[in-house]
């Protein structure tokens, strides 16, 4: 098993920083599965999560200058590696301004993810910084709960506001309650809506647009044409968790997209040319 890469352009640099930074603030611990052309970054919905899960996906490409890696065989040509976000995103902040940054998997007192970084310098001797990231190498018999998550049967697939104007209103109804009702329908209206004893507050979000998915975009070719364009699909959730999901977003997508499976689960996309985030939501009772 082995992987190195190098960064040498600051662009990308920053660029795979804020990405990082984004699911540092999504999760404590993930999955870093490396293959020959990607980088993914997985939380699986486990329980201990409360059931929520995240899907990260990177095209190597299109942030390193050299990358190789050799996985654990031929046939399986892939690296699993449990990290802490929060560690890497930590040492790469560190490294801001540095003319290259070599990422390394390394075997220290423990595996490490080594990342070194060539500072620049007003003399000729060289300055690095190194940073050794404890990970767990997992094992491949647990590689299955890893893989890339269904698409849910969703009932509305709808595109979503600005999300600093969303993060601003779920910061004000958290205040309120813990507990949220996203709705959306297929006329491009959403609402966001809290209920508890004392007060009921709805904030109406209307042309949104809605996502044109092909016949082929789930497994009956959702959201159903047959469906009225009014009706609303709902889903409550925990507050802190979409919160969550705001609170780190730096990869300012191009395109942000929320699909509701009704009373069951919400799923969040954001795309951003090489980067590409999806975050599920369990619905709660």
């Amino acid at each position: 098993m082995k992987f190195r890469g190098k960064i040498v352009d600051v662009a990308c640099l920053n660029h795979f920083s804020r990405v990082i930074t984004t699911i540092s603030k999504l999760t404590k611990m993930c999955v870093l599965r490396l293959t020959p052309d990607n980088l993914f970054f997985v939380l699986s919905g486990k329980v201990a999560n409360g059931g929520v899960s995240m899907w990260c996906e990177l095209s190597q490409v299109n942030f390193f200058d050299e990358y190789q890696m050799e996985g654990v065989s031929s046939e399986a040509n892939e690296i699993c590696l449990e990290v802490t976000p929060e560690n890497l995103s930590r040492a790469l902040k560190t490294v801001q301004n540095a003319k290259a940054v070599k990422v390394k998997l390394t075997k220290k007192h423990c595996p490490c993810l080594t990342i070194a970084a060539e500072l620049p310098t007003m003399s000729s001797i060289s300055r690095v910084v190194t940073h050794d990231i404890p990970v767990d190498v997992i094992p491949r018999r647990l590689w299955h709960e890893f893989k890339e998550p269904s698409m849910p049967d969703f009932d509305v697939s709808i595109y979503l506001p600005p999300l600093k104007t969303m993060k601003n209103v779920v910061d004000r109804m958290k205040n309120l309650s813990n507990f949220l009702v996203i709705e959306a329908n297929l006329n491009g209206e959403m609402n966001l809506k809290i209920e508890t004893d004392l007060v009921s507050v709805t904030t109406h979000f209307k042309d949104l647009g809605n996502p044109p998915w092909g016949d082929d975009a789930s497994q009956d070719g959702a959201p159903s044409q047959s469906r009225d364009p009014e009706n609303m699909a709902q889903a409550r959730v925990d507050i802190r968790k979409l919160q969550q999901f705001l609170m780190g977003q730096q990869v300012n997508p191009s395109k942000a997209m929320c699909n509701i499976v009704h009373q069951n689960i919400v799923h969040l996309i954001l795309l951003h040319e090489d980067v590409s985030l999806q975050y599920f939501i369990p619905a709660v009772a």
